[in-house]
């Protein structure tokens, strides 16, 4: 994702306080939606698994609706992949993901080839629109 492109699209939520992860950077909303920040390192089980405690740890162990922006990383092994899916109904409701045009659709196909996803999932090049689509998820 370029550099312009994320300031543009993170702007309406700048306010809120920054959570600092290994895989991503996390803002929770009041109304109920957690902004992720994704960053480039390659995932691991043990970096996944860190990131879900730290999800639960800002979350307070509630599911909740995620609205990630996406950034270019290599691809996680097949291992890595499974435990990623299924980690992702322990923690979120659903899943936005915001992105220039083609990322997250190529994200979505190398993670969920054979498989449909365990959580509603849609991609979207504009946040507003993510976030108006994710509000039917807060619990």
């Amino acid at each position: 994702m370029k550099e312009s492109f994320a300031k543009a699209i993170m702007k309406p939520i700048d306010s809120l306080p920054l959570i600092q992860g290994e895989i991503a950077d996390y803002r929770l909303s009041e109304e109920g939606i957690l902004y992720s920040y994704s960053k480039p390192p390659v995932r691991t089980i043990e970096n996944i698994s860190s990131n879900v405690r730290l999800v639960k740890h800002i979350t307070g162990g509630r599911k909740v609706p995620l609205l990630i922006y996406l950034s270019k990383s290599p691809v996680p092994d097949k291992a890595t992949r499974q435990f990623a899916r299924e980690q992702l109904p322990e923690i979120y409701t659903a899943m936005a993901m915001v992105s220039q045009p083609g990322l997250s659709q190529l994200i979505m196909r190398i993670l969920f080839s054979l498989q449909k996803p365990p959580i509603p999932m849609k991609s979207f090049t504009e946040a507003e629109k993510a976030r108006e689509w994710l509000l039917q998820y807060v619990q």
